[in-house]
């Protein structure tokens, strides 16, 4: 039986939204510059620093030049960093939260907006504990090379609302160029986090 010209568009407008939304569903992987969001005035708030959780070909004490990076660039904010949030955990082993190994794989593929569990439960504990709002999540640290160049590093990070697990800013920032290992590789990377995160500072 022959379909009337109504029905025979109605099909074809369901046809095209199915391949429109397969096609469409989701957003490439962020790189180096991506910006999302704009992170808050921390001044006078409690944040924890995680140490970094993924390196990929970077050497040297990355979680060391990171202390030091924010640290230095201003003391108005309640830094907690990762050896005093073990040190709480370690005497509370009913918490159940860590502060290395976290799935954080996500925020490497696609947008993410807000965190979930386990990731949020374990955010959640951890800053109760230690009575932060924020969490500050260095996520990877990757060493990249370009033919006849100086590699440079990425760093990328996340501000994670300790309260409702949203993800104030998310940034992948472009170290300098420094031959491998040199130390002012690691150094430039975190200034230009330290810069991005701390925008009210002055330079």
């Amino acid at each position: 039986m022959a379909r009337s010209p109504k029905s025979a568009l109605t099909l074809t407008l369901a046809v095209a939204a199915l391949v429109l939304s397969a096609c469409g569903g989701k957003s490439p992987p962020p790189g180096p510059g991506t910006v999302r969001g704009t992170p808050p005035d921390l001044r006078g708030r409690r944040v924890i620093v995680l140490p970094i959780q993924q390196s990929v070909g970077v050497g040297g004490n990355l979680n060391a030049e990171l202390v030091f990076g924010l640290t230095d660039r201003t003391r108005e904010v309640g830094w907690v960093f990762a050896p005093e949030v073990d040190e709480i955990l370690a005497r509370s082993p009913s918490i159940s939260a860590r502060t290395t190994g976290l799935a954080v794989g996500h925020f490497l593929l696609a947008e993410v907006q807000r965190v979930g569990d386990p990731l949020f439960g374990e955010l959640r504990r951890m800053a109760a504990l230690v009575d932060a709002t924020a969490i500050l999540i260095p996520i990877q640290a990757a060493l990249v090379s370009v033919p006849g160049e100086d590699p440079k590093i990425n760093l990328t990070a996340a501000l994670i609302e300790a309260r409702t697990g949203r993800v104030a800013w998310f940034v992948i920032v472009e170290g300098g160029a420094f031959p491998a290992g040199d130390p002012r590789g690691i150094a430039s990377a975190v200034d230009a986090l330290a810069r991005r995160l701390l925008w009210y500072v002055g330079q």
